[in-house]
């Protein structure tokens, strides 16, 4: 059992970076673009929230194996994910094309 005080601070982390990628990096909101990042080869990471169906859920990391990309499982719903990302709606999936200022591909916090 992990410490809800580290658990929060990585939480935190995960969320601090994820604004700094939405401000000076690039990043697909959403299944179909995820999907369409996925194929063409240009995510760089995929982040999926907890409450996203287990279908779309294996689906999306079926793809991010043929592609080599890292998939990581966000521990809020969609609804935090959103927030995280500083929208006003629901964000089930999204994929990092270019991280930008932020250290997000190289240092996602182990789960």
């Amino acid at each position: 059992m992990v410490s809800s005080k580290k658990t929060k601070k990585t939480v935190e982390s995960i969320n601090s970076r994820l604004q700094l990628v939405m401000k000076s990096g690039k990043a697909a909101l959403g299944y179909k673009s995820t999907l369409k990042t996925l194929r063409s080869n240009k995510a760089k990471l995929v982040i999926l929230c907890n409450n996203c169906p287990p279908l779309r859920k294996s689906e999306i990391e079926y793809y991010a194996m043929l592609a080599k990309t890292g998939v990581h499982h966000y521990s809020g719903s969609n609804a935090d994910l959103g927030t995280a990302c500083g929208k006003f709606f629901r964000v089930s999936v999204l994929s990092v094309i270019s991280a930008g200022d932020s250290d997000i591909i190289r240092n996602m916090p182990s789960e």
